[in-house]
Parts: structure tokens; sequence; C-alpha cells
């Protein structure tokens, strides 16, 4: 690429709806277009031996991020080369991780809870998208996902609520909610709420990029 590519960061908070929220962003660009790097898969590697170790594990802490690489990423791909990094499976045996291949493009989406948290990372983004639901609605959400896709079991996703997901987010993401661009309240499940907000964004995006 000759041009410096456009960097968005999306942030939000868990059961904020992140994931269809850029789905649908998603759907307005060719693959050719944009470009997704997201923290998820950038977590250092931990072994817990056993269900009590992992559900003690805060996940949920800057510390748990190799910041350092994910960095070292986004700016391989700002300066136009290819990404491979194995995907990271939530420590998960029966999934076996997949070799993800970045490409540059002229949209680059850098997602992850602490984004804007890791200074050199912020300073890397040209616009800050922030996601918000109330925290009834979010652990709502948390516990559909966790319950259904994950298998693990409500004891242990409330555990991890209140005491690693709730006091991170308010730590190290709330505090950059003001600075952002554009901060969408996602308090219901209306998919045209949500689809309408990707077009008008996708769309001053193009015309600002002449895409």
């Amino acid at each position: 690429m000759s041009k410096k590519p456009y960097v968005i960061g999306i942030a939000g908070s868990s059961g904020s709806g992140k994931t269809f929220f850029l789905k649908c962003f998603l759907n307005h660009f060719k693959a050719h277009e944009v470009t997704l790097i997201s923290q998820d898969d950038y977590y250092i590697p931990v072994v817990t031996k056993t269900r009590e170790e992992n559900r003690l594990y805060n996940f949920d802490l800057p510390t748990t991020i190799n910041s350092a690489l994910f960095y070292d990423d986004i700016k391989a791909l700002i300066t136009g080369k290819t990404v491979f990094k194995e995907e990271y499976t939530f420590h998960n045996p029966n999934i076996k991780p997949k070799l993800l291949e970045l490409k540059p493009a002229p949209i680059l989406l850098v997602e992850g809870l602490f984004i804007f948290h890791f200074k050199e990372i912020n300073a890397l983004l040209d616009e800050r998208i922030f996601m918000h639901a109330e925290e009834e609605i979010a652990l709502k959400r948390r516990l559909k996902r966790d319950l259904l896709e994950r298998g693990y079991n409500e004891e242990d996703v409330k555990y991890k609520w209140f005491n690693h997901v709730l006091p991170s987010f308010k730590e190290y993401l709330l505090p950059y909610k003001s600075l952002c661009d554009h901060i969408i309240e996602n308090n219901t499940d209306d998919t045209q709420r949500m689809i309408k907000i990707t077009d008008e964004i996708s769309d001053s995006l193009r015309s600002k990029l002449q895409l």
C-alpha cells in the first residue's frame, strides 16, 4: 500500500455488543478494504491445571496481554506488511488454533478491552469507538454467551464478572469513554438500529477515504 491505513479502535465492556457491531461493520466493506486485528489473539499463554485455578485466574488485566507484540503487529500492518498470528482459543482443548493471515488494508480495525489503556497503541488510532451497555444487560449477555458457547457454569461466570470483568472495565476502559469519537449505547437487541449506526459510520469513512 502506498497510503497509510486509517486506524480505528473499537472497545467496549463485555456484553456491549462488540461482536455484532463488528460483523455489521465488516459487511460494509470488501475483504481487501478492511482488516481486523483483535487483542484476544495476544493473550500470554498460561497453564491452568485445575478448574479452580482457571476460575481464579484473572484474564481481565492488561498484564495478561502481550502488548508489545500486539503493538508490533499493528505497526507492521500500518507499514504495509502481512502479519501471521495463531488465533487464541480461550484454552479450549477441543479447538485447534487457526493460523491467521492479516493483510494490510485501507482501514485497520483494532479491537480490544485495553486498546485505549495501552498508550503506544492508543497513539496509533485515528478514530475511537466506545461500545457500552448497562451492567445488568451486559451481564445477561455474558451469561448467555459463556453458558452456551463456552460451557462455563453460572457460578463461575458470575464470579469472574463481579471480581474480574467489572472492576477491570471500570479501571482500564471506562475512563476513556468521554475521549472517544463515537459512543454507542447498546441496551437493546435492536439489530436494525445497529445496522443503521454502522451504515452511517461506514458511509462517512468511504467519503473520507474515497473508497
